[in-house]
């Protein structure tokens, strides 16, 4: 890795924890700060007006709309264009790099699994020119003739890039053992999520 592309990566990170600990200290419980603010119950299902891609629910209602219609096109016009980009998901570990959402999520639409979800049970959070959405993501999956439920406790981030919000970071994650290995054999069984 070149000494700049370390020093902007290092500068990216700082620039984030510092617009977290500034939301953080700077906004009041009860108003948009994390502890205070009421989870939203209305799910994102891709289904809403995709109007405004300033706006942090139109972002990720842009990203709900690509998984749920397969349309990796508008999943790479979600993530940004960057090597900063990194995924962590049950699906395809940790992965880092511009190329990495339309890989993984590529192998996820190949497969016979046919997966759906929607995000609830969330709250956004702004520090300037980032957003980042803490929720849940429920739907079904496909596992042979068997259709079954899908819970997954979900992250994105997203920066504010001429003048729309575009995905950096991703973290999903499933509680239930047996769940989990269940989805990634259904999923990876059919397609296997490439490196």
């Amino acid at each position: 890795m070149s000494t700049t592309l370390h020093q902007r990566s290092l500068l990216i990170s700082a620039i984030f924890g510092l617009a977290v600990n500034c939301a953080l200290i700077s906004t009041p419980l009860g108003a948009a700060g994390a502890q205070g603010q009421k989870p939203i119950q209305d799910p994102i299902t891709g289904n809403e007006d995709l109007g405004d891609l300033s706006q942090p629910q139109q972002a990720l209602a842009q990203f709900y709309r690509g998984f749920n219609t397969r349309d990796l096109k508008m999943i790479d016009e979600n993530f940004a264009d960057s090597d900063e980009v990194a995924i962590d998901n049950p699906l395809g570990g940790i992965r880092r790099g511009a190329d990495q959402p339309h890989l993984m999520y590529q192998g996820v639409f190949k497969s016979s699994a046919d997966v759906h979800v929607e995000f609830w049970d969330y709250t956004i959070h702004r520090a300037g020119d980032v957003f980042w959405a803490v929720g849940r993501e429920r739907g079904t999956y496909h596992d042979g003739d068997v259709v079954k439920s899908l819970n997954i406790r979900t992250t994105r981030i997203f920066q504010l890039m001429n003048g729309r919000w575009r995905q950096m970071h991703h973290h999903g994650s499933i509680e239930d053992a047996k769940l989990l290995g269940d989805y990634q054999s259904a999923v990876r069984s059919a397609a296997p999520i490439t490196k």
